[in-house]
């Protein structure tokens, strides 16, 4: 008797026994079943009584789609050749029949029957007593509980037919508490995330918002004892410096709303936005706004950008402040924007420590605090800023390495 063995060469990303030829999707999804069947205690003990109370040899779970036959869990006593992961041809086998008609194959004698004694599947397998019914897992199909042995067996009786039944619905039934658990714990941990970044938002935004708030409580108060107007106006432009900041908050606080949403980000976009003046806008702020941190900039706009110049200027500005936040204290920030073959880029980047890999993936997500742990921002900044990438139908990327971090935003003109 012969069988299609496990085939050899396996990409290391695979479950075991999976074709290598598999897309991503498909072989996730094929692991997960194999995984699931895996974790069902109870099978072994089902195909265990089923070589038992049959006589038959060879017992398996199987995963059938259209185009795949995977076995999940096998009891294989006479070497038949196939384990859990392993593959045959799925055309090759009559569980594809069973699969289109949903209706079990029992077979007593393959030599005798009359349906059966001519057709491929147990010429090519060397089987003469065979049985196989469905599974079916929320009442989609799942694959069979089959059983064979290349010896006639007594199979085709009401007993051992209720008891395949039985035994594959009870596998369905376990199938379906898996999945279920699964979806739950999946469930579990998406609440358990969103409770954590609501109360890390919660935290962050009462740290945050009390040091402006206090620099303007106490700056009303020194107003009140009739300071000499220098000193008054030092006083009003940090009170002033502190309602931009809580504008700034809430500004992106009700981003981050839209976001999260659905409705994405707003623009409004100009043929002909003046770019270079709403980026040439953000530098000078900084500049004013932190004398002693150099900001260069360089500009190549030789073509028109259809953008809305206010958003690109908010993206350039949490850019901006990002790095010198984050930055080596001692060396400028850079900003380069320019158009070529098509495509807009800006670009700002700045020397220091590398940015950590376990931080990298996910330093666009929200709350996100970036490489140094400082406080003084919600952690929304970048997040904002690949949102206006987004709705700029363009994509924001970082590099980082020992010589520089820089972050790119790409879009097509």
């Amino acid at each position: 008797m012969t069988a299609i063995h496990p085939l050899d060469s396996l990409a290391p990303d695979l479950a075991p026994g999976l074709a290598p030829d598999l897309a991503p999707d498909v072989a996730q999804d094929l692991a997960q079943d194999l995984a699931a069947v895996a974790g069902i205690d109870v099978i072994p003990r089902i195909l265990n009584v089923v070589c038992r109370t049959t006589g038959l040899g060879f017992a398996a779970v199987a995963r059938v789609t259209q185009d795949r036959w995977v076995a999940c869990a096998v009891q294989d006593e006479i070497s038949f050749g196939l384990q859990p992961g392993g593959e045959l041809e799925v055309a090759s086998t009559l569980c594809a029949e069973i699969r289109d008609s949903g209706k079990a194959v029992v077979i007593d004698c393959v030599a005798e029957d009359p349906i059966f004694r001519d057709h491929h599947t147990p010429a090519r397998y060397g089987f003469q007593s065979y049985i196989s019914t469905p599974i079916y897992r929320n009442g989609v199909f799942f694959g069979t509980l089959c059983a064979i042995d290349p010896r006639p067996a007594r199979v085709k009786t009401p007993e051992v037919i209720a008891t395949f039944e039985l035994f594959a619905e009870l596998i369905g039934k376990h199938l379906e508490a898996h999945a279920r658990l699964a979806l739950t714990e999946a469930e579990l941990s998406t609440a358990r995330d969103t409770a954590a970044q609501r109360e890390h938002f919660l935290a962050a935004l009462g740290h945050d918002m009390r040091n402006p708030l206090a620099a303007i409580q106490g700056g009303t108060s020194l107003m009140r004892r009739n300071l000499a107007p220098e000193r008054a106006k030092v006083v009003l432009d940090e009170m002033q410096r502190s309602v931009l900041r809580i504008t700034g908050m809430i500004d992106n606080v009700l981003d981050f709303a839209r976001a999260r949403l659905g409705g994405g980000i707003a623009t409004d976009t100009q043929d002909d936005a003046d770019v270079r003046a709403a980026l040439e806008h953000v530098v000078a702020e900084f500049r004013t706004a932190q004398p002693t941190r150099v900001v260069e900039m360089e500009f190549k706009l030789t073509t028109p950008v259809a953008c809305d110049a206010r958003r690109l200027a908010q993206l350039a500005s949490n850019l901006v402040a990002n790095a010198l936040s984050h930055g080596a204290q001692d060396t400028p920030v850079r900003m380069a924007a320019h158009t070529k073959d098509g495509v807009f880029e800006l670009a700002v980047s700045n020397a220091g420590k590398p940015i950590d890999p376990a931080i990298m993936a996910g330093l666009f997500q929200p709350f996100a605090k970036g490489t140094s742990g400082k406080q003084g921002s919600l952690g929304l900044g970048l997040y904002i800023a690949s949102e206006i990438a987004r709705a700029h139908n363009g994509a924001l990327t970082v590099t980082s390495d020992e010589t520089e971090t820089r972050f790119t935003f790409r879009m097509p003109l």
